[in-house]
């Protein structure tokens, strides 16, 4: 028997996401339907799925996010501004905007047709490590978890980045095992303007755009840099995104914020 489902196609600065209404509970979907729902070909196609869920016993939102792939993660920065924008719109929110991911309690709020989400405290972090991806390649790079798992590249020219190549290397690389990480290729144009490719895990592809891959590089930029926030990042679609945070000591960075487009696309119903 098919299921109908009703959905909301959206889009974070080119990151593309199909959102889907579960305040009732009575949504239990499989890996194999989500990456069925994403798929480009014969489904709806995205990047990843949201949804929306109520916490029991609790007047909390939860935003659950699946990758294209269909394995559920933590966290999805651009996934969170659209969803900010899906849960003010159906229940009529405005000001603050409070719900529960599994990377921690995100706050977002709609600054016009901009998106602000304060994202939850960045840890992991490693800099300037050695990573040998064959035996003539050696590179160095550094990471750090903005919700899920990043690695920063810094190249001098970012239109000839292996992206994809060396990209699928790192992100299945024994050093970042068992979870893999994502990938971002970054080029600094300013003091505080950053251009950047994301190859993302789950997709296993480079997107137009990755928002806690954005805020990885811009917090990176910072600690190599010292560059003052707002930080600003070019992404791949084109879009500017503006990361805001605070630093309490010289490794210590708190009050992270992402700023960016969050639009929706069309609304329909699929079978599946």
């Amino acid at each position: 028997m098919s299921l109908s489902l009703e959905f909301t196609k959206m889009n974070g600065a080119g990151n593309d996401f199909v959102m889907l209404d579960n305040r009732g509970g009575n949504l239990h979907l499989t890996e194999q339907q989500i990456a069925a729902l994403c798929d480009r070909h014969r489904g709806i196609g995205a990047d990843g799925l949201l949804v929306l869920e109520v916490v029991k016993n609790e007047t909390l939102y939860r935003m659950r996010y699946y990758n294209a792939d269909g394995i559920e993660v933590e966290m999805c920065g651009n996934g969170a501004r659209c969803f900010t924008r899906y849960l003010a719109q159906l229940e009529k929110l405005s000001g603050k905007i409070a719900f529960q991911t599994k990377a921690g309690i995100i706050q977002g709020a709609l600054q016009g047709d901009q998106v602000q989400i304060l994202m939850s405290t960045p840890f992991d972090l490693q800099l300037n490590e050695l990573l040998s991806l064959d035996s003539v390649q050696e590179l160095e790079l550094h990471s750090i978890n903005t919700g899920v798992p990043h690695a920063v590249l810094f190249v001098n020219n970012l239109a000839e980045a292996p992206v994809v190549e060396s990209g699928q290397k790192i992100r299945h690389h024994a050093h970042f095992a068992p979870a893999g990480t994502n990938v971002n290729f970054v080029q600094i144009k300013e003091p505080q303007l950053l251009a950047i490719r994301t190859y993302e895990r789950g997709v296993e592809d480079e997107t137009l755009a990755c928002g806690t891959g954005v805020v990885a590089s811009a917090l990176i930029h910072h600690l190599l840099s010292g560059a003052s926030s707002p930080v600003f990042v070019i992404t791949k679609g084109g879009d500017k995104l503006q990361v805001d945070f605070q630093v309490t000591e010289p490794l210590q960075i708190n009050q992270v914020a992402l700023t960016g487009p969050a639009d929706f696309v069309f609304s329909g119903t699929i079978s599946i």
